[in-house]
C-alpha cells in the first residue's frame, strides 16, 4: 500500500506564545514557521509526490504553499479529520496555566480517559485521524498504485496518535512520541502491517542541545499537549 509521508506544520504563532491553539482561528507561521516551509520542496525534491492533503487549519496550509508553488500539477485536497485535536474550553489558553488543571495529569499518563471539556476524548480524535490514513491509503493505491507516496501535513498530537497506531502502542504511551514543526514522518503500508520509516525527521539536530529548563520533553518528564514550538 502507500506510504504516508506526515509533515507537522511549520512553527506557528501559538507555539512561540506558549499557547494550545486547537482550532483557534487566525494562527498562522511566524517567521521561522515560514521559512520551514519554504524549505521543505527542497527536502522533499527526490520523492514523487502523488497527493497532497491537508488540515484546513491555516497553519496547515500555509506550510503546504511553497510544495504545491513547487509542484504545480499538484492539488491540495483538505480533510477535517486530520485537524487539530478539539480541546474545547482548553483552546486558546497558555500551556503554562493548564499545567495545574487536574486533567493534565490525565492528558499526559492516561490520555485513553482523557475527554477535553467542551471539545473531544483524545481516543476519538487517533480514531478519526486513522480513518481518514486508512481511506486515503486506499484512494492513493487506487489512483497511483501501491509504490506512490503522499503527503499529510497535520498537527502534533495527531501525528503522534497515528505513530502509536503503526507501532501498535496503546494510546496511553503516545505522550512518549516528539514531533518537531515541520518534522517529517514517514509510514509505509502494506497489506499485513506499518513501518515507520521515519519520524519527526527535521534535518536539524539542534533540539538535541540540553535547554537547561528541565521542562517539556527535556527531561521533566511532561510532553507538550500540541506538539510545542520546537528548537529556540
Amino acid at each position: 500500500m502507500a506510504t504516508l509521508i506526515l509533515v507537522r506544520h511549520g512553527r506557528s504563532t501559538a507555539n512561540t506564545a506558549g499557547v494550545l491553539a486547537g482550532w483557534t482561528p487566525g494562527v498562522f507561521l511566524d517567521e521561522r514557521g515560514a521559512a520551514q516551509a519554504a524549505a521543505l520542496p527542497g527536502r522533499l525534491a527526490d520523492v514523487p509526490v502523488a497527493a497532497v492533503v491537508s488540515s484546513p487549519l491555516e497553519r496547515c496550509l500555509q506550510t503546504m504553499q511553497p510544495l504545491l508553488d513547487a509542484r504545480p500539477g499538484l492539488e491540495l485536497q483538505s480533510d477535517e479529520r486530520i485537524g487539530e485535536c478539539h480541546y474545547g474550553d482548553w483552546s486558546g489558553r497558555k500551556l503554562a496555566e493548564l499545567a495545574d488543571e487536574p486533567l493534565m495529569e490525565v492528558v499526559q499518563r492516561h490520555p485513553s480517559a482523557a475527554a477535553f471539556p467542551g471539545g473531544e476524548s483524545m481516543r476519538a480524535m487517533q480514531a478519526r485521524a486513522v480513518d481518514a490514513v486508512r481511506e486515503w491509503n486506499a484512494r492513493i493505491d487506487a489512483a497511483h498504485g501501491e509504490d506512490a507516496a503522499y503527503v499529510m501535513c497535520s498537527h502534533g498530537d495527531i501525528i503522534k496518535s497515528l505513530v502509536a497506531d503503526a507501532l501498535g502502542m496503546h494510546l496511553d504511551l503516545f505522550q512518549r512520541i516528539h514531533v518537531e514543526p515541520c518534522s517529517v514522518t514517514a509510514i509505509r503500508y502494506t497489506r499485513t502491517r506499518p513501518f515507520l520509516l521515519r519520524l519527526g525527521d527535521t534535518g536539524d539536530f539542534g533540539s538535541l542541545a540540553p535547554r537547561g529548563n528541565g521542562g517539556g520533553n527535556d527531561g521533566g518528564g511532561t510532553a507538550i499537549v500540541g506538539g510545542g514550538a520546537g528548537a529556540p
